[in-house]
């Protein structure tokens, strides 16, 4: 079938990039340590935000984001605190004694779970650059329009199954219960990552 390697290549790189360790990452696993829905939610909304990346790149919004230096700033910003944010609370919660869910109130689970995965994605500026290179080297500048709708969607169902893939295996019952024992130092790791990752963001330009 025509396109088929043009496909496989983009899914490929973007499975690569997704596995790569970054806050998106962190927060799929640190809530999926709390609960599988909690975990898959996350997951759910990181895999939105490369969906809209991955459209925006499409139509050429993407490089033209990167390109308009105050709006990828502000996305950059935006992103960085709350990337420290984030990292600030689970060093808090590390220096609690008793368990206590890091990064997101029980109450309003669905909502809140999501909206936290898709606002990590969605104020990530490089992924604009990351999807408009990816595109521009693989697809032919003549590919029909089905062809631009499928590479968008292989982005989003690569980006929703690894993402649930490490839901679901940071939420067995083994792996929670080794957690559970290290609950402590692993937050305060993650939350360090956290804050050395949103501070790297906040000074890239």
């Amino acid at each position: 079938m025509e396109y088929l390697v043009e496909f496989g290549t983009i899914c490929t790189v973007v499975l690569l990039a997704c596995m790569s360790p970054g806050p998106d990452f962190i927060a799929v696993t640190s809530n999926a340590l709390v609960s599988r829905k909690r975990g898959l939610l996350v997951a759910a909304g990181i895999a939105v935000a490369c969906f809209i990346w991955a459209a925006l790149a499409i139509f050429g919004l993407g490089v033209l984001l990167t390109k308009v230096a105050w709006l990828y700033d502000v996305l950059r910003i935006v992103g960085a605190a709350y990337l420290i944010w984030l990292g600030t609370k689970m060093l808090y919660a590390a220096s609690k004694k008793q368990p206590a869910p890091a990064l997101a109130p029980l109450n309003d689970l669905a909502g809140s779970s999501f909206r936290m995965g898709f606002f990590i994605g969605i104020t990530n500026p490089k992924s604009a650059a990351f999807f408009g290179s990816l595109f521009v080297a693989i697809l032919p500048l003549d590919a029909p329009t089905w062809v631009h709708m499928t590479t968008v969607g292989l982005v989003g169902v690569v980006a929703l199954a690894w993402f649930s893939l490490l839901a679901v295996f940071f939420s067995i019952s083994g792996v929670r219960s080794s957690y559970a024992r290290i609950r402590r130092p692993l937050d305060a790791v993650m939350g360090v990552a956290l804050l050395g990752l949103g501070t790297r963001l906040a000074a890239s330009r």
